[in-house]
């Protein structure tokens, strides 16, 4: 059977940060009216400690898909020509099982970490919040940064990276891409200070935002930790907050932003209000008052994988973008 091919370059030429949202929105709404298979995914720390291997597998049933994304993830790259992850996602036809696509993991990941967090910050943020701090300055930094500008009319943006150096970069690099004036901040506490929108996406085991300094009104993106025992924001952040995750059961397995204070008898699980998904469904209440700080602790899910890599596709296909290859699979294809 032929299988499609794409390369990071092709898959940023096809994947809009516009498009991207539109697509995690209907994945999410999936998820919430239970038309999709999302198990927890499967993570291996590696034995040089160095990083980290997971595999994650998911399935959507309206309209079908299915596939996962195996991907490496090695903070240490960050200001090397390595991204941090690494990987490919497999995508899959419905009818008969074969394989349809292969395409560059680190691309899909960042930009649908990201166009989640913009699906975030319209449901929770304040319409009229336009003060952003982005705390870290990798690949994340960028596109966060392209999916608020997505939602949000800014009227400034801050950086704080514990390496200034980066800082800086990618200042630079947002002043090439979008003519836009990033400051870059001395300390964590001067970036947030004043900021209603405030995307977190460090490779942080320890927190570097403090409930302390987070304005009323302000929402949160919390994007960079993904393991149980690291967290980028102290136990008053959480609990100050009214907090909404991707997927509850996902959260209450590896999210330590949670569940470090729920460890600590600040917060129970009754302090996750809802999923994405059920503020789309309006099943939940979402911002009750303008002095409300939201927060929305991200993890990442193999559907949303699986759902950017069919439109992907469905695009290449459409353009005739990317490499296709014979693989077999059909019986009597091999001698």
């Amino acid at each position: 059977m032929p299988v499609r091919i794409l390369n990071q370059s092709e898959v940023e030429s096809l994947l809009t940060m516009d498009d991207c949202i539109h697509v995690m929105e209907e994945a999410l709404t999936t998820l919430a009216e239970g038309d999709a298979i999302q198990p927890l995914r499967s993570i291996l720390r590696m034995p040089n400690l160095k990083g980290a291997f997971g595999v994650m597998p998911g399935v959507i049933e309206r309209p079908a898909a299915f596939g996962l994304k195996a991907i490496s993830v090695y903070p240490a790259n960050h200001g090397t020509e390595y991204d941090s992850h690494q990987g490919a996602v497999l995508l899959f036809e419905p009818v008969h099982g074969s394989l349809a696509a292969i395409l560059d993991a680190s691309s899909i990941t960042a930009i649908r970490t990201a166009a989640v967090s913009g699906v975030a910050t319209i449901l929770l943020a304040r319409r009229d919040a336009g003060d952003l701090a982005i705390l870290g300055s990798g690949v994340q930094a960028d596109t966060h940064l392209d999916a608020m500008r997505a939602v949000r009319d800014l009227r400034r943006v801050r950086t704080w990276s514990r390496n200034t150096h980066h800082a800086t970069d990618f200042a630079k690099r947002a002043r090439s891409r979008h003519g836009l004036a990033v400051e870059v901040m001395p300390t964590a506490q001067a970036a947030v200070t004043g900021a209603d929108l405030i995307c977190t996406v460090t490779g942080a085991k320890d927190p570097i935002l403090a409930g302390e300094w987070i304005m009323p009104g302000a929402h949160i993106n919390a994007v960079g930790s993904s393991m149980r025992d690291a967290r980028e924001l102290d136990t008053a952040a959480v609990v100050r907050s009214r907090l909404f995750v991707d997927r509850r059961e996902s959260a209450l397995h590896e999210a330590g932003d949670f569940l470090i204070p729920r460890a600590e008898g600040a917060v129970t699980d009754a302090h996750i209000l809802g999923e994405l998904g059920d503020l789309l469904l309006n099943r939940a209440t979402g911002r009750e008052g303008p002095a409300d700080i939201t927060l929305f602790k991200s993890l990442g899910l193999a559907i949303e994988d699986v759902a950017v890599a069919r439109h992907v596709c469905t695009m290449a296909q459409e353009r005739g973008v990317g490499l296709v290859l014979d693989l077999g699979g059909q019986r009597g294809t091999h001698p």
